[in-house]
């Protein structure tokens, strides 16, 4: 039985408990998945490993047993082949995210997906909706990136030919494979079975060993992928601005210095590293390039100093370039001597303040005084 993994160190919400990411959630035909706490829980018995909450994922967290987007995604593109169906080489076409189809589209200049099967799909109220809303927008990129490649809606509803039997020299063959390496993939296999196999809400939490990984900053597989077949792709003749709502995958910031706080809590919990500062965290970078829109920076934001352009330039994918969105100024604290970011002229670091406050507040000291 395929099912699907979590990674809990990749999730969004393990680096945030105000991440309101959801998507996963939204999109699971069979509401295997419930997120009513830090992270998401998962009903295995009813997940269908359709692997629609993997193709959403922001961050890639979600993955199938017996299925990589990657590893397809070379084969796919090392071939003749053009057609993607459910019943030929995907497990759904939700499986794979809008950037997969750019980079497809683009490398094949060309590809078809089969929606034939989705009429009579059970899966198909939420699954449908998202195929058609990720080929509609590949496509709103594609042409404004003025690619050849397209992604053709076609109701194909290919069927597989029929199975040839094993014959007895493949079976000898077949056991003849059976190495040592494969008893024990097939021992971790049958160990993934022991776990899946409950029919309760598994809850997951960030075990010790996963608490290191949260701090490191990676691009998710999708995003590299999608850069690899652009840079195969010719520039634009002019690079077109889009309308932000349509691009899910990335975004463009704006940025607001008189509200922001200085906190740096933005830039240390986004995942990929798009946001960032130096070692004397005197500044915020910005490279949409490398954001992959999972909100996070904005959920953790109080005072909503960031916010979200409602443009996207095309030369980001081409040109990629680094923004900065505002630059601190950086002093000795006058009480502790520690660096900090001195806001409005301020001359002691926060923590410094707060016991002065404190000790004010014991001895009785007032303003008036």
């Amino acid at each position: 039985m395929a099912a699907i993994a979590l990674n809990t160190a990749a999730c969004v919400r393990s680096l945030a408990k105000f991440s309101e990411c959801n998507k996963c959630e939204v999109i699971c035909p069979t509401n295997a998945i419930v997120v009513d706490g830090a992270l998401p829980s998962i009903n295995f018995s009813q997940c269908v490993a359709c692997g629609g909450c993997a193709g959403v994922c922001p961050s890639e967290a979600l993955t199938l047993d017996d299925f990589s987007a990657t590893e397809f995604f070379f084969q796919f593109a090392s071939n003749e082949d053009a057609l993607i169906s459910c019943r030929k080489n995907v497990p759904c076409l939700s499986v794979l995210n809008v950037e997969h189809l750019i980079g497809l589209a683009s490398l094949k200049e060309g590809i078809t997906i089969d929606m034939g099967h989705c009429e009579e799909c059970d899966i198909a109220h939420t699954c449908k909706s998202q195929i058609e809303q990720n080929a509609e927008e590949a496509n709103y990129i594609l042409e404004a990136m003025e690619n050849r490649g397209s992604v053709i809606s076609e109701n194909v509803a290919y069927m597989p030919e029929e199975k040839i039997e094993i014959q007895e020299g493949d079976r000898r063959d077949f056991f003849r494979a059976l190495t040592l390496k494969n008893a024990v993939k097939s021992k971790q296999k049958f160990d993934r079975e022991v776990e899946i196999a409950t029919d309760a809400l598994v809850e997951h939490t960030i075990s010790t060993d996963k608490i290191s990984q949260l701090k490191q900053k990676g691009i998710p597989d999708k995003r590299k992928l999608l850069f690899t077949a652009l840079k195969r792709a010719d520039k634009p003749s002019s690079y077109h601005v889009v309308d932000a709502n349509e691009v899910s995958f990335t975004s463009q910031k704006l940025f607001d210095e008189e509200k922001c706080t200085a906190c740096q809590m933005c830039y240390r919990v986004c995942p990929t590293g798009s946001l960032s500062s130096n070692v004397r965290n005197s500044k915020i970078d910005f490279d949409p390039f490398l954001c992959i829109k999972c909100h996070i920076c904005h959920d953790v934001c109080e005072p909503d100093a960031l916010t979200l352009s409602d443009s996207y330039n095309i030369k980001e994918f081409f040109e990629p370039r680094v923004q900065n969105l505002v630059t601190f100024d950086v002093r000795n604290c006058d009480e502790c001597g520690r660096l900090f970011t001195s806001l409005e002229g301020a001359k002691m670091c926060y923590q410094c303040q707060c016991e002065e406050e404190e000790a004010r507040e014991l001895w009785g000291i007032t303003d008036d005084m």
